[in-house]
C-alpha cells in the first residue's frame, strides 16, 4: 500500500567526513564579560590618580566650599613659584596671552587663583596684577577649609 521509507527514517542522511553537530552561530559573552569587568576595575584604580592636578599645599580658612556648575579658568602658584594654567606650566610673560585664548565668556569669567601655602604673597600679587590687567575682573583666592 503505500511507499517504502527508507531506513534511518527523516529522510537525512550523513555522508562521511560530516560533522555531526553544525557551528553555533551564538556569541559567547563569557570572554566579553570577563574583558569589561577587567577594564572596569584598572579604571575605577586609576581614576583617583588622573584627577590630582598641582600639588599644592592650599592655606586653611574657615570660608564654606562654592557649588560651581562648569569648570572654571585655574591659575595655580607652586612652591617654587611656577605658574600653571588649568594645570598645564605656563611662563609668567605668556600668561595674559593664554589667558584670553581659554576665556569663553571674556573678563566677566571667573578665575580661582591657587597659591601654595610657602609662596610669598607678593608673588600671588603679581600673577593677580597680570590676571586684572589682562581685562578678568572677577578673581578669586581659593583656600582649603580649617578642620576643627
Amino acid at each position: 500500500m503505500g511507499g517504502s521509507v527508507a531506513a534511518g527514517g527523516g529522510g537525512r542522511r550523513r555522508g562521511r567526513g560530516q560533522p555531526r553537530y553544525r557551528a553555533m552561530a551564538d556569541i559567547n559573552m563569557t570572554p566579553f564579560i570577563d574583558v569589561m569587568l577587567v577594564l572596569l576595575i584598572i579604571f575605577m584604580v586609576a581614576a583617583p590618580l588622573l584627577a590630582t592636578g598641582v600639588p599644592i599645599d592650599l592655606p586653611k580658612t574657615k570660608a564654606a566650599a562654592l557649588n560651581i556648575d562648569q569648570k572654571p579658568l585655574s591659575v595655580a602658584i607652586d612652591p617654587k613659584g611656577d605658574i600653571f594654567l588649568n594645570e598645564q606650566p605656563v611662563p609668567q610673560d605668556q600668561l595674559a596671552d593664554k589667558l584670553k585664548e581659554l576665556a569663553k565668556a571674556g573678563g566677566d569669567e571667573r578665575i580661582y587663583v591657587r597659591g601654595a601655602h610657602d609662596v610669598q604673597y607678593g608673588r600671588i600679587a603679581e600673577v593677580m596684577s597680570i590676571i586684572t590687567s589682562s581685562g578678568f575682573k572677577r578673581v578669586a583666592l581659593v583656600t582649603e577649609p580649617a578642620k576643627n
